[in-house]
């Protein structure tokens, strides 16, 4: 079976997939601040990564799999203060995504699986919401692994467990195992680290990079990210969402 662009495919040949056995990945990210040395669309890099590692595997598993145009925009509201943070309102993503999940099950494709990689708790709560809404409505199924919850979340990296991951040495090594050219890497390397946990951050009311410690939009230690440790965590990131994948048609 074979991975394919969904974007790049002709109506006949949607037409023709096996519907029995062709999943649909949806990468998702955000446009926001991830430190001096990497892009705005660090998320949506990560994300497509995922649905590709993701979908090869898959594909070797005998399922056609579509891989949608990544959704780039959504809430990213602790990083609004950084200029070129593009935020939606949480009801404007999971309008989106309960309204995609439609879409395609009218043509048969019942399984949406989400490749996350944003992690502001206004955006997962969106498409948590999203997964609760199209099941009744539409017979869709959102498939969405948190990658912030137990069990995926213990099985990534020891600074991802910390908290202190944001444009830090996990997301950094990922971009530049795929999009070195984005990475400015003088900068990266002179960065300190910065070891404020956003997780508990957050559990504790924060709402801001900046109230989090994050005056520079990072947090860890972009400066000891390596490409062998992005190739590993992209390997790990496609096993989470095929395993979640497998869970669903399984039921």
């Amino acid at each position: 079976m074979a991975v394919l662009d969904f974007a790049h495919l002709t109506w006949e040949e949607v037409r023709d997939l096996d519907r029995t056995k062709a999943v649909a990945i949806l990468p998702v990210g955000a446009v926001e601040a991830h430190g001096p040395h990497l892009p705005l669309s660090t998320d949506v890099i990560i994300a497509e990564t995922m649905a590709r590692s993701a979908g090869a595997r898959l594909a070797a598993r005998g399922h056609d799999v579509v891989l949608l145009p990544p959704l780039a925009y959504t809430a990213a509201d602790f990083a609004a203060g950084f200029p070129g943070t593009v935020s939606l309102r949480p009801a404007t993503v999971t309008a989106v995504l309960v309204d995609l999940a439609r879409s395609l099950a009218r043509h048969g494709l019942r399984v949406l699986a989400i490749a996350n990689a944003h992690l502001d708790p206004a955006h997962l709560a969106a498409i948590e919401a999203a997964a609760t809404q199209t099941r009744p409505e539409t017979g869709a199924r959102i498939v969405f692994p948190d990658v912030t919850k137990k069990p995926w979340a213990q099985r990534l990296t020891e600074e991802f467990r910390s908290g202190a991951c944001h444009a830090g040495r996990y997301e950094t090594s990922i971009v530049m195992a795929t999009r070195p050219e984005l990475v400015r890497e003088s900068l990266r390397r002179s960065l300190p680290a910065n070891p404020c946990s956003l997780s508990t951050a957050i559990r504790s009311g924060q709402t801001t990079f900046e109230a989090a410690g994050g005056l520079r939009a990072y947090f860890g230690a972009p400066a000891d990210a390596s490409v062998d440790e992005g190739a590993h965590t992209i390997e790990i990131l496609g096993g989470l969402l095929e395993e979640a994948v497998l869970a669903e048609l399984a039921r």
